[in-house]
């Protein structure tokens, strides 16, 4: 019984990435529009529609870090911070495989507040 404890207590912990797949080198800021927010733990996922150098939309997926980090800065991660046609600014870490997908490291809000992520 003691082991089967353990096992689904450390569960979420194996479920937990790091940022392996992104490229820390290279940071990227993009404007676009919020197409949906999704609230989730330990991290919520931000999609929205930027353009592209060439004219062309490109569906973008990205994470945020920790609610309880924004949380401590004033901004909480709710359903309601962002909703679909909202303007916003993200600057990320973008994925190493060049999918248009990234971590947010800083967020300008609608509002004109900033969320920033810690990251290594």
């Amino acid at each position: 019984i003691a082991s089967l404890a353990l096992l689904v207590a450390s569960a979420p912990l194996s479920a937990h990435h790091g940022n392996a797949a992104y490229d820390a080198t290279k940071e990227v800021t993009l404007t676009g529009v919020v197409t949906e927010w999704i609230v989730a733990n330990p991290h919520s996922l931000l999609k929205f529609d930027a353009t592209d150098d060439k004219g062309n939309v490109v569906h973008w997926i990205v994470e945020s870090g920790a609610a309880s980090v924004n949380q401590a800065r004033g901004v909480r991660l709710t359903k309601q911070l962002l909703k679909p046609g909202d303007k916003v600014t993200v600057t990320m870490m973008v994925a190493k495989n060049g999918q248009p997908v990234g971590r947010i490291h800083r967020l300008v809000l609608p509002d004109g507040r900033l969320m920033v992520n810690d990251l290594p």
